[in-house]
């Protein structure tokens, strides 16, 4: 299966829980790695296709269902 890599931007308020999510889950072929910016950070996910895509849109809806954190 081929591996991608997709970005999510997570803007400074939910970036400590996403992390937190990230590194106490069991995240299986899921690979992450944060970019810290000024205003949030840019989280890069890698692994099989369906995975990334599958988590880049549960994280979009995420952030504009709950945009106060």
């Amino acid at each position: 299966m081929v591996d991608i890599t997709a970005v999510s931007f997570v803007p400074k308020s939910k970036r400590n829980r996403l992390r937190h999510v990230l590194t106490t889950g069991d995240t299986g072929d899921l690979r992450w790695r944060e970019h810290k910016k000024w205003f949030g950070s840019e989280f890069h996910f890698t692994g099989p296709a369906p995975l990334v895509m599958k988590t880049q849109a549960y994280i979009t809806q995420w952030i504009a269902t709950n945009p106060d954190g």
